[in-house]
């Protein structure tokens, strides 16, 4: 197939910024080299392609669960054979941005869970905080390893219609994705192997490494070879694939919380050899199951006592406990704020205009212009809870506005933003499809370390605007140009 014949059949989104084509309809040059290759391949060719992807993925077992009634159900992660690109010039600007903003939360959550100062300075309002399911009073006057709250980051990026990227949400729990950004890589590889090198593609295998290294750094005990587990709820969570991936890369024990027990405020790791001391633990279980000695009593999937050997130092936790109040959808709206107050300097990186529903006239101008905007819980993921305005129909408006009504503070409001569009390999043609970006933070005493990449998202259902791998999204490969 020529490059005439791809160009033909791809029609850009109107209002939308295109990654591919610039306003004039002129390819942009980096992707320049991509088109001439595709241009080289038939149409049969690439769908072989294609298949081969879906048969790795399967075959690796790269999944993820999406859970309806209950029940979960396993599927293959979408994957996208055209890779995502991005000049050198916009990732330095992205990478300076979000080091600024990191920096600014990790201050944040240092202030609020011991003096709260911007509280007491009247940035942050006590109630946003006070009323975050997520703020740990548990918490308050803990000390962690090197005053490192954020350990690992998943800043969701998204560009619009100019062009300019902005913060669509800040993920600083268990983010989640970080072993498809490497499987992509890796299959890619296989597809397009002198694409790469051709193109001076910048890698993104070094991540598991540096990871390791920031979890060594952080261990109480100074020992040559400290212990580092990586927690997991086991085999049943959407992302197990992704713990499993990650315990194998850096060279790590996989636990479930059966697996730990504590004993004299410190965490011991059952072996076939006896017990062992854990120094640290990458944990992927949720703040509220992780010890139910101290919140949810029911909870299996934690270790009883954990909380009592953290906060006497004997154990490092990453990411540390409480990050979710960093990371709530109404506090969202103020990081712009905790730049000024705490680095004094202006926001690289924009903030989406969010309407917090907890304040009257805010949520009376949403009401109003509901057609226009994306409303979340301030708590959600997934893309589950949310409201699309321009798509919802009479009933699901005056329904969610009633769920509203109930609990104001626990629902934020953004303009729809369009979303940029690029290309990708549906039904043996390109079309374009929306995506975003998550670019993947890692937080250690030297400093914070970008890999260069991160895991873009697309929305495959045409013209929608929903990411989310369940709700019907999928991936694709990020080239970081090195020139």
């Amino acid at each position: 197939m020529n490059e005439l014949d791809f160009l033909k059949q791809y029609s850009p989104t109107p209002n939308t910024w295109d990654e591919m084509f610039s306003s004039s309809n002129d390819i942009r040059a980096p992707y320049q080299k991509v088109i001439d290759y595709l241009s080289t391949e038939s149409a049969e060719s690439l769908t072989k392609k294609e298949e081969l992807a879906k048969n790795l993925f399967m075959s690796q077992g790269i999944t993820f669960t999406v859970y309806n009634s209950g029940e979960g159900v396993e599927k293959i992660f979408p994957f996208d054979i055209i890779p995502r690109i991005i000049t050198a010039q916009d990732w330095n600007f992205i990478e300076i941005g979000i080091k600024q903003r990191l920096k600014a939360l990790n201050t944040f959550l240092k202030d609020i869970y011991s003096n709260m100062f911007i509280v007491k300075d009247g940035i942050v309002p006590a109630d946003i905080i006070y009323s975050c399911p997520h703020f740990l009073r548990e918490m308050y006057n803990v000390k962690v390893p090197h005053d490192i709250y954020v350990h690992i980051a998943g800043i969701d990026l998204i560009r619009d219609f100019d062009g300019t990227y902005y913060v669509l949400e800040d993920n600083l729990r268990t983010p989640s994705g970080v072993s498809y950004m490497l499987e992509n890589r890796e299959i890619t590889k296989r597809l397009f192997p002198d694409l790469l090198p051709q193109c001076k593609v910048r890698s993104v295998t070094q991540y598991p490494e540096i990871l390791y290294k920031n979890l060594m750094a952080i261990s109480p005990r100074q020992i040559s070879h400290p212990v580092i587990v990586l927690l997991s709820p086991g085999s049943y969570n959407s992302a197990y694939f992704e713990h499993t991936t990650l315990a194998r890369l850096m060279g790590v024990e996989l636990v479930e919380g059966r697996d730990l027990l504590v004993e004299n405020h410190k965490v011991y790791m059952k072996t076939t050899n006896g017990r062992q001391q854990v120094d640290v633990i990458y944990r992927r279980v949720d703040d509220e199951y992780l010890d139910p000695l101290v919140f949810n009593p029911d909870s299996i999937l934690g270790v009883a006592g954990i909380m009592s050997a953290y906060k006497k130092g004997n154990v490092a936790i990453v990411n540390a406990v409480g990050n979710g109040v960093a990371d709530d959808k109404a506090i969202y709206s103020y990081v712009p704020q905790m730049i000024k107050y705490y680095l004094n300097e202006e926001p690289l990186l924009k903030n989406v205009p969010t309407f917090q529903l907890g304040n009257k006239e805010e949520k009376e101008y949403v009401f109003s212009n509901i057609q226009n905007m994306v409303v979340k819980r301030t708590n959600g993921s997934g893309g589950y809870g949310m409201l699309m305005g321009h798509v919802a129909t009479d009933e699901e408006i005056h329904d969610y506005q009633a769920e509203i009504n109930k609990d104001p503070r626990q629902f934020i409001a953004q303009p729809t933003i369009s979303l940029s569009a690029a290309p990708c390999f549906i039904n043996k043609a390109l079309h374009p499809r929306r995506i975003d970006l998550r670019p993947f933070a890692l937080c250690g005493p030297d400093g914070i370390e970008i890999v260069p990449g991160g895991l873009t998202r697309v929305a495959l259902k045409e013209g929608s605007l929903v990411v989310n791998s369940s709700q019907g999204g999928g991936s694709k490969d990020t080239w970081v140009l090195a020139s």
